[in-house]
């Protein structure tokens, strides 16, 4: 479980796909610290676990994560969100994310507005229903909020720290991001349709 505050970015060093899936190594900030074998990390808002206690995050990709995810146009170089799973002593100072990628979000357009950026998303339909006005979405991992809402669009407002110290600062219009509905929505649901 993470709260989709992102906590540094990394950078691809090699993703290596194949039929079977892929093997996916980046290295994040010295400050990041090592990974232990079997920890949960967030990586472009996509719950990955480590294969081993090392510097650098090696994580496998089975090739349903790779349908379901931005992760397999990952190329050398590219830039990730990292967070670390949060503790049950931990503040949740975002929301509860769980890494468990719904589909892709696609940059419509991306506006300056004061301090601030605009980011305007498509969703497929099936996927906009669980976007609420002032309600909870996390895009590769960085808890939003959701304003704007119409039929398979929303926009974000994000501030000047939220996009320097995350990948939405590289992110222009075409560009896909993970995108995972608030889970409190999807739960509802679900037990309503039961």
């Amino acid at each position: 479980m993470f709260s989709g505050i992102v906590a540094a970015t990394g950078r691809v060093e090699s993703i290596d796909v194949s039929a079977a899936g892929a093997r996916l190594r980046v290295r994040p900030p010295a400050r990041f610290g090592r990974f232990r074998r079997g920890e949960s990390v967030s990586v472009a808002g996509v719950c990955l676990t480590a294969l081993g206690n090392s510097a650098v995050f090696r994580a496998d990709l089975s090739p349903e994560t790779l349908r379901r995810t931005t992760l397999g146009e990952l190329r050398k170089g590219s830039a990730v969100n990292l967070e670390r799973a949060v503790r049950l002593a931990d503040r949740l100072s975002g929301h509860l994310v769980s890494g468990h990628i719904d589909g892709v979000a696609r940059v419509v357009s991306v506006r300056e507005e004061g301090d601030s950026w605009i980011f305007t998303f498509a969703v497929r339909r099936a996927l906009g229903r669980y976007v609420l006005e002032k309600g909870s979405v996390a895009l590769d991992g960085i808890s939003l909020t959701a304003i704007g809402v119409r039929p398979g669009r929303f926009s974000v407002a994000v501030i000047p720290h939220t996009f320097r110290a995350t990948t939405l600062r590289e992110r222009r219009p075409g560009d896909r991001l993970n995108f995972e509905a608030d889970m409190i929505a999807r739960w509802v649901e679900s037990l309503l349709r039961r």
